[in-house]
């Protein structure tokens, strides 16, 4: 069912981004409408709120990215436990505009964790279908940057996205939100941090 969703909302979509026929408008808003309504029965919105979800994306639909800080030290690897669900990931989010995957990477540390690093290298690139995680109404690509720490934690007061953070040994992974990172690609990413010389992973 997930993927007949992203079909429909990425048909609707792109009607709507290239078409000039008044008909046509009105026979994609309509399919975005009933797109919304299957969303709200295999989902937690209703269709309202779904409506206004599909309603904010403009263009040609494309994969989402979400980014994601590799920060090891001693052979711990940085932690942030998630408001949302109270689950551990890898510090990171969504792409914005304007900044680039090891900007992101920098900023989204700093947010969630108060530590300053730099971005050193690109370590993967996945698609999220292909990894283990949960079904996702979105198409969704994971950016791994490698990352240092440069100083001591910073106050964040205010950071409203995290609870807490950590560094954690492997052998001792919090339980993860699986939406965010997986235990498999915590400990791949963990290796490949300390493989300086290794290409960067893609699917």
């Amino acid at each position: 069912m997930i993927e007949v969703l992203r079909e429909l909302m990425s048909i609707a979509q792109a009607g709507l981004t290239y078409t000039r026929d008044p008909y046509d408008v009105a026979r994609y808003e309509q399919l975005q409408r009933l797109t919304a309504r299957l969303m709200a029965e295999v989902g937690t919105l209703d269709a309202p709120a779904a409506l206004d979800l599909l309603q904010l994306e403009r263009g040609y639909l494309t994969p989402k990215l979400d980014v994601r800080a590799v920060v090891v030290q001693a052979g711990r690897v940085l932690l942030t436990r998630e408001r949302q669900d109270g689950r551990w990931s890898l510090p990171g989010g969504w792409a914005d505009p304007g900044e680039g995957p090891g900007q992101i990477a920098v900023r989204e540390t700093l947010e969630e964790t108060g530590y300053p690093v730099r971005a050193l290298r690109l370590l993967a690139v996945l698609d999220k279908d292909q990894h283990g995680h949960p079904p996702d109404l979105w198409s969704v690509w994971k950016v791994f940057v490698a990352c240092e720490l440069t100083g001591e934690p910073q106050p964040q007061p205010d950071n409203i996205e995290t609870l807490e953070s950590g560094f954690f040994t492997l052998d001792e992974l919090p339980p993860l939100s699986l939406g965010r990172n997986t235990p498999e690609q915590v400990r791949r990413m963990v290796q490949r941090w300390g493989q300086p010389d290794a290409p960067t992973e893609f699917d």
